[in-house]
């Protein structure tokens, strides 16, 4: 297992970017992809037409997402946790994503960078 942790900065105010990660209709703007979404602490998610599913842990509006990223039957819980930061105009994201299988690890780094905050940020013009 691999843990995996960045920031990144997106043109956008922190409330605009947490309404991008948790409006169903807003990620399929950014997307391009049918998303299933709410801000329901144990509701279930999935995203990029079910490629990522899982399950909504905590909210705090504008500044925090906790989720349960669902890796096959695996026995630990991979978590995605993701905190904004207003930084100047924009929104500086802290992304940590906990105990990610090996073989997996490579694809969602890949995913993270160019097609969820790849797409975020081309999506505010960054």
């Amino acid at each position: 297992m691999k843990d995996f942790r960045k920031y990144y900065t997106i043109a956008a105010p922190a409330e605009d970017v947490y309404t991008a990660l948790t409006n169903p209709v807003t990620i399929e703007l950014w997307t391009g992809e049918p998303a299933e979404m709410s801000t329901l602490p144990g509701s279930e998610f999935s995203l990029w037409d079910g490629s990522i599913v899982g399950r909504n842990l905590e909210f705090e509006p504008g500044k925090k997402l906790v989720q349960h990223w669902y890796f096959g039957d695996q026995a630990d819980d991979s978590i995605v946790t993701i905190l904004l930061h207003a930084k100047g105009l924009g929104t500086s994201v802290e992304l940590t994503h906990t105990n990610i299988p090996d073989e997996d690890f490579d694809d969602i780094e890949d995913g993270w960078n160019n097609y969820y905050f790849g797409a975020l940020r081309a999506f505010y013009k960054e």
